[in-house]
């Protein structure tokens, strides 16, 4: 059996500073066939994308996929809502921790893995304004170490 190849076409890096991400989840997504063509010329963006549990399904909003230049009449509207495609279960569970635990459903990265767009979905918790600033600083140091270590290693 073959493994697939995956082909990262946009990642989410607001999510990772604005939320800690609690868990992640693979969900399919339903396309037209001119935004597979766009993501395939790597035309989506992610920044204020959400996701929302409506009637037992999931969509997606506020995902940007660029139309394809050579669609003409057959692209649709770049900011449109988009299903994701989960099992039943799964959308329940997702669904029982959104609402008892007050967290977020945030898209992390849209990719191909094979031929199939594949959309990793994040169950999220808000960042408070130190939570932020603790990160921050964490990177700094960190930069900061390996950039000394660095030099006294030459």
């Amino acid at each position: 059996m073959e493994k697939k190849s995956t082909k990262t076409i946009a990642q989410n890096k607001k999510a990772y500073h604005d939320y800690f991400v609690l868990d992640s989840f693979e969900a399919g997504i339903e396309l037209c066939g001119t935004e597979v063509k766009a993501l395939r010329t790597g035309g989506a963006n992610l920044k204020d994308a959400w996701c929302r549990i409506q009637d037992g399904e999931l969509f997606v909003n506020g995902m940007h996929i660029s139309p394809y230049e050579k669609g003409n009449i057959f692209n649709r509207d770049p900011y449109r809502v988009r299903k994701l495609l989960m099992h039943k279960k799964e959308i329940d569970r997702l669904f029982g921790k959104v609402k008892q635990d007050s967290l977020t459903l945030v898209p992390l990265s849209l990719y191909f893995k094979g031929s199939l767009v594949k959309v990793q979905v994040g169950l999220c918790k808000g960042k408070k304004l130190y939570d932020k600033r603790d990160a921050m600083a964490a990177r700094d140091s960190k930069r900061d170490i390996a950039r000394a270590l660095k030099q006294r290693n030459q």
